[in-house]
């Protein structure tokens, strides 16, 4: 029967962020420090809570989840930014609100790489959990004569033998036929480069519009584009894409103040779109920044 504990470690070292916050509640259960997590590409938002601030001291915290990031080393996630701030109520958009306003919403932010593990001990691991999930292989029974053995070793010999030239002759056809078709298309994919480009970007234009247009209710669109804004302000650079990021909140703070008064989330969304507002007003502060320091 499989260990829970280990298979949720298991799942943590996959890169479930679900595991990962599993296994950190578990692990500062005794420092009464609560987690929550969202994963952005090779970096996990860790969000640290606790009912006062000295159980958020940075300097005894941060190296702690580096230990356990590190023990768990997450696949495909690098690097971990540590947000910590006093326990308030459950926020569905909580790295949203922190993002917003990072000096008031939080005690300190630090931010951590984690260390690359290497293929071998990726490798060494997965097999230590194979030999455990398969259990105690059957060994070569007592009876066999010793010319029994040799028939068998030799056996064995001429098929793995046999396996690994047809493994290599494989190998060669592949990498003669990869050439020559990579070499034959290559001139068709040139002429069709800009043209697929065009169409991927006009796709994905549509679905975004889409994904806002076929909700109809006014606070659900609302936060859709909040979350639009909040993905595009991780990477925005120049001018025009903080003037869409900021076109994109106050949208969002139009259908905030939409939503009528006999819904049960009209107060809520009065006071989002205020917040969203201002989230409008930041970013074209922004845009008006890099706009200035443009050469």
């Amino acid at each position: 029967m499989v260990d829970p504990k280990e298979n949720v470690a298991k799942q943590a070292r996959s890169g479930s962020v679900a595991a990962i916050i599993q296994v950190l509640n578990d692990k500062l259960a005794d420092t009464g420090v609560r987690t929550r997590a969202v994963r952005e590409n090779d970096l996990l938002q860790l969000l640290c809570e606790a009912e006062k601030a000295d159980k958020l001291e940075k300097s005894m915290l941060v190296p702690q989840i580096q230990e356990i990031l590190a023990s768990i080393s997450p696949r495909n996630i690098r690097r971990a930014k540590i947000n910590s701030r006093i326990i308030q109520e459950q926020q569905l958009i909580w790295l949203e609100e922190i993002n917003r306003d990072p000096e008031k919403n939080l005690l300190w932010v630090e931010e951590i790489k984690l260390p690359k593990r290497h293929f071998w001990e990726r490798w060494a691991e997965s097999l230590s959990e194979q030999k455990v999930s398969l259990g105690k292989q059957p060994t070569l029974k007592a009876s066999l004569t010793p010319v029994e053995r040799s028939r068998q070793q030799w056996r064995r010999g001429i098929i793995v033998g046999a396996l690994l030239s047809l493994s290599v002759s494989l190998i060669g056809w592949g990498i003669y036929y990869g050439i020559s078709r990579l070499t034959s298309e290559t001139t068709a994919k040139t002429s069709k480069l800009s043209s697929s480009n065009y169409q991927a970007n006009s796709a994905k234009a549509v679905v975004q519009q889409t994904d806002v247009s076929v909700d109809t209710d006014p606070f659900n669109i609302a936060v859709k584009l909040a979350e639009q804004a909040v993905a595009a302000g991780q990477v925005a650079k120049t001018p025009a894409q903080w003037l869409e990021i900021a076109a994109k909140w106050q949208k969002a703070s139009d259908y905030m103040g939409n939503v009528p008064k006999n819904d049960d989330r009209y107060k809520l969304a009065q006071n989002r779109k205020v917040l969203y507002r201002q989230s409008s007003e930041i970013a074209l502060k922004e845009a008006q920044k890099k706009r200035s320091t443009e050469p």
